[in-house]
């Protein structure tokens, strides 16, 4: 699957337009789809009408500079770390100094 998404065929999120959905679909899945393929309006296994959530974006490798703090300050991206389980700690950008939770 990695290779194809590589290759222009992304991952599309889809969850129930009204929850709960069935098994397959209650908690959202994931379709590997053509960019030129029309999204899908209702789940293949129960009929419940879908919406597309937006996916995460990509990572391309060889660009680890863009990853740095400085630089997603500079485009205005907040970044955190976790330092323990549930807790995160904010490196760089706006937002609270830290999340979890507590």
């Amino acid at each position: 699957m990695m290779q194809a998404h590589l290759y222009g065929v992304p991952i599309h999120e889809y969850a129930p337009v009204d929850p709960p959905g069935c098994a397959l679909c209650c908690y959202g899945f994931e379709r590997l789809q053509r960019i030129d393929e029309p999204a899908l309006e209702q789940c293949p296994a129960c009929g419940a009408a879908l919406r597309r959530m937006p996916g995460a974006p990509q990572v391309v490798s060889g660009e680890a500079h863009r990853l740095r703090e400085s630089h997603l300050a500079r485009h205005g991206f907040t970044q955190y770390r976790r330092t323990r389980k549930g807790h995160y700690e904010k490196t760089t950008g706006d937002g609270p100094d830290t999340i979890g939770d507590d």
